[in-house]
């Protein structure tokens, strides 16, 4: 196969990589299986770009995206709806997606296991027409992640730290929206701390992220969780994975859902992928199954197909 590797020198692990030595190791671990590579290596600005040229290039087969969540999301995006796949490099801090994939969580292993991957389909969700490959979420996460860019870190567990903090703030000072949640024919309106939209269900049991990436579904997890005693079980209850036991969260599954607003006129934020972005006081959110290619490990590809 024909790769073309875009790596964020700015996003995730990566910058604290010894770039010109992974790349050779990429080279080598690829071209000795008898693929080609192309790699370029840009600044976070240029990503978006870079991508752009890879994903529209005739001869490549796999874009393998190198950065952090954001990254991912944007290679994600320019795929959709392509018979070119995605090879996710594990340099997050969390990799969710990847995790969901089966890809191993070491850049070289990840690596290792592209050399004789195979490429499957999965699904992808879109907001008013914008791709995500992970969750859109409004409230707390929004207001965590706000916060957490406020605050200096230059590592992954320095990112960690801060995560951490800003939950706390926001335990302290928890978010509340008035929203109308439409999930196929039904409709309900709610005041809430948080309403999260994924692509395809989380597992239960362990950090958020689908077990099935091919499931055909969104998962609907809406918060109403306001006293603090009530936020502190709910945040201890998703690091454990255990969402079946938040008694102030709602889990609903749809192929399609609208999201309205109807507080006040403060501009809320979301976030799609890591990413902070404009919230419209109307969002449709939709599964769009198999229409993302992307390549894991054999073992993972033979396990689906049996």
């Amino acid at each position: 196969m024909k790769f073309a590797a875009v790596l964020n020198r700015d996003g995730g692990t990566l910058r604290n990589t010894d770039l010109a030595v992974f790349s050779d190791k990429m080279r080598q671990t690829l071209e000795t299986a008898g693929h080609s590579l192309s790699i370029d290596i840009v600044d976070g600005k240029d990503v978006v770009e870079t991508l752009d040229g890879a994903a529209s290039r005739r001869s490549v087969d796999v874009v393998l995206a190198g950065g952090g969540d954001g990254t991912i999301s944007a290679a994600a995006a320019r795929l959709m709806g392509t018979r070119k796949a995605l090879a996710i490099l594990p340099a997050g801090t969390m990799n969710l997606f990847a995790r969901g994939l089966g890809i191993p969580q070491s850049l070289d292993a990840a690596l290792k296991s592209f050399a004789d991957g195979e490429i499957i389909a999965v699904d992808i969700a879109t907001a008013n027409g914008r791709p995500f490959v992970h969750q859109f979420s409004i409230g707390m996460h929004a207001k965590m992640v706000q916060l957490r860019q406020k605050m200096e870190f230059g590592s992954r567990l320095g990112k960690i730290r801060a995560s951490a903090r800003a939950a706390w703030a926001t335990i302290n000072n928890p978010p509340a929206m008035n929203v109308t949640l439409s999930i196929g024919k039904a409709e309900m309106a709610a005041r809430i701390t948080g309403i999260g939209i994924t692509n395809n269900l989380f597992g239960e049991g362990h950090l958020p992220y689908a077990d099935n990436p091919a499931g055909g579904v969104l998962g609907v997890y809406v918060t109403v969780a306001q006293q603090r005693a009530e936020l502190v079980k709910f945040f201890f209850n998703v690091a454990r994975g255990k969402w079946r036991d938040n008694e102030h969260v709602e889990i609903h599954q749809a192929d399609r859902t609208v999201l309205k607003i109807h507080s006040g006129s403060r501009k809320f934020r979301a976030v799609m992928d890591g990413e902070l972005v404009r919230l419209d006081r109307e969002t449709t959110i939709e599964i769009r199954p198999g229409a993302l290619n992307v390549l894991v490990p054999a073992s993972i590809a033979e396990a689906k197909a049996a």
